[in-house]
């Protein structure tokens, strides 16, 4: 009963949508694909998941549970700021990076705007009828949520989440993340020129499709 009780188990569980490939769950949990390999092939021989044109989770509530433990946890030991980009990952609900995180995320990390580890906003885009659901669900974790950054002084932690609601979603993949478009990114990168110069030279060599000689419009926008 307690064979497969770590932590990736438990990642691989809250993470897998039907009809991941163990590739897809490892790049959503941010782990080394054939140490996920060996996860689900314990999973799979303990019950908890099947192939089924894909991953399949048996049962459903194996989930629920482990993300209420995962909850509990959090009073103990709350998110660091690189599980807080994995979180979104188990809230079953459509999102996308946007903003400051959509270049990160285009640029595979390469570009990272200043952002202080004591104040450090994730910025999201939600389905609008699902903006109370995100903000319940980041509750869970002691995180608190707004539609545009709050100063750090009214926080109660370091880490806060800016949800971006849209009627809809149309998210890409980028090692495992769901990200805006690359235009709109560079489209918004472009309307910060001032801060995201670096960031444009990099995705244009990173993406023939980038015109990097766009007319830009150096704005002084806080983010």
């Amino acid at each position: 009963m307690y064979e497969v009780c770590g932590e990736k188990e438990l990642k691989v569980i809250l993470a897998l949508d039907p009809g991941d490939s163990i590739s897809g769950v490892a790049r959503k949990i941010n782990e080394n694909r054939e140490t996920i390999r060996r996860v689900v092939n314990r999973l799979e021989e303990a019950g908890y998941v099947v192939y089924d044109d894909g991953l399949q989770l048996v049962d459903q509530t194996i989930r629920d549970g482990g993300l209420e433990f995962l909850t509990a946890a959090t009073d103990i030991s709350p998110p660091s700021i690189s599980e807080a980009y994995v979180l979104p990952q188990f809230a079953g609900m459509e999102y996308a990076f946007t903003a400051i995180d959509a270049v990160y995320v285009w640029t595979r990390g390469g570009y990272q705007v200043a952002r202080d580890p004591e104040d450090y906003p994730l910025f999201i885009a939600v389905h609008e009828s699902e903006l109370d659901a995100w903000t319940e669900f980041f509750d869970r974790f002691g995180i608190q949520t707004a539609e545009q950054r709050q100063p750090a002084d009214d926080l109660n932690s370091a880490i806060q989440v800016v949800l971006k609601p849209r009627p809809q979603i149309e998210a890409e993949m980028v090692d495992g993340r769901p990200v805006i478009s690359l235009q709109e990114t560079v489209a918004f990168a472009n309307e910060h020129y001032a801060h995201f110069q670096s960031a444009l030279d990099m995705l244009g060599r990173m993406y023939d499709s980038v015109d990097t000689d766009a007319n830009y419009r150096p704005t002084n926008v806080e983010f």
